[in-house]
């Protein structure tokens, strides 16, 4: 099914790279679909704790394939006449908060942890789906530009929200502006990235994050924390702590919570069921 990607599960890790190395995987309309769809399988697969996301070869994405974006330049439309019927997916549930509903919105209401790997240049619509993710892992020969300004473009897919609150408002205004190039150190220093890696560690060590997750945390609590964080960014203080507070309530009556209290008692790893995704 999948022409532009790759999807790879290996418990507990689900891996989904963009996979057109000649193109620096630039995206066109069927790898956007096709990274929707994976992410749908991904979230339903019982094996899969978390989700990492990384391009093949030397770069993660250069962005929007500048083919597609000429054809729509030039008013030739966006390749209508290519059928992705079997491409549609509904990441995040047909009951997701109307809040992930929109464009690459769906990835923080994806209910599992999504890390980028951003394993090579980052550029345009790959830098706003970089920020979208939960956590950012970069390697150190990772490039990244916000590009938008240079091709008479906006802060689109989400950046002019996720960007100021990863780095704060002046910051953001002078990577969009600007659009020039930086490097993976001032990305972690500014806040956009989370940690830098050496080029071999960086898979390695998203992976061992995940693993970590898997062995030591509850799958519902993870979930149940994501929806929160994104969600109570949009709240009163009062209204984040009455839902909190419902949660709790909730949580204190599962099993996870029995199993967390008696494998810390009998100093054992805990045994927690995966999350009820449908």
């Amino acid at each position: 099914m999948y022409e532009e990607i790759l999807y790879e599960v290996e418990a507990p890790v689900a891996t989904i790279s963009f996979n057109r190395p000649d193109r620096l995987n630039a995206l066109t309309n069927r790898t956007q679909l096709e990274l929707k769809h994976a992410f749908a399988q991904a979230e339903l697969d019982e094996r899969a704790v978390g989700i990492i996301l990384t391009g093949v070869g030397r770069g993660f994405s250069a962005g929007a394939d500048m083919q597609t974006l000429g054809a729509i330049a030039d008013r030739k439309g966006m390749n209508g006449a290519e059928d992705f019927s079997e491409l549609k997916a509904t990441p995040g549930g047909e009951n997701a908060d109307p809040e992930f509903k929109v464009t690459w919105g769906f990835i923080p209401g994806i209910r599992k942890p999504v890390i980028a790997a951003i394993n090579g240049p980052c550029a345009g619509m790959s830098f706003a789906i970089a920020t979208l993710c939960d956590i950012r892992f970069a390697a150190e020969s990772a490039k990244f530009t916000t590009s938008f300004s240079q091709r008479g473009l906006i802060a689109e897919h989400g950046l002019s929200w996720t960007l100021p609150r990863l780095v704060g408002p002046s910051k953001a205004l002078d990577l969009l502006w600007t659009a020039r190039k930086f490097d993976a150190v001032e990305a972690e220093r500014i806040g956009l990235v989370d940690r830098v890696l050496p080029d071999e560690e960086l898979l390695p060590a998203a992976r061992a994050y995940i693993e970590d997750l898997a062995q030591n945390c509850s799958p519902t609590s993870l979930m149940t924390m994501k929806r929160q964080v994104y969600l109570h960014l949009h709240r009163p203080l009062h209204e984040a702590l009455d839902e909190s507070n419902r949660l709790m309530g909730e949580s204190l009556r599962r099993e996870d919570f029995k199993e967390g209290v008696a494998s810390f008692l009998e100093k054992r790893p805990p045994n927690f069921k995966p999350a009820k995704i449908d």
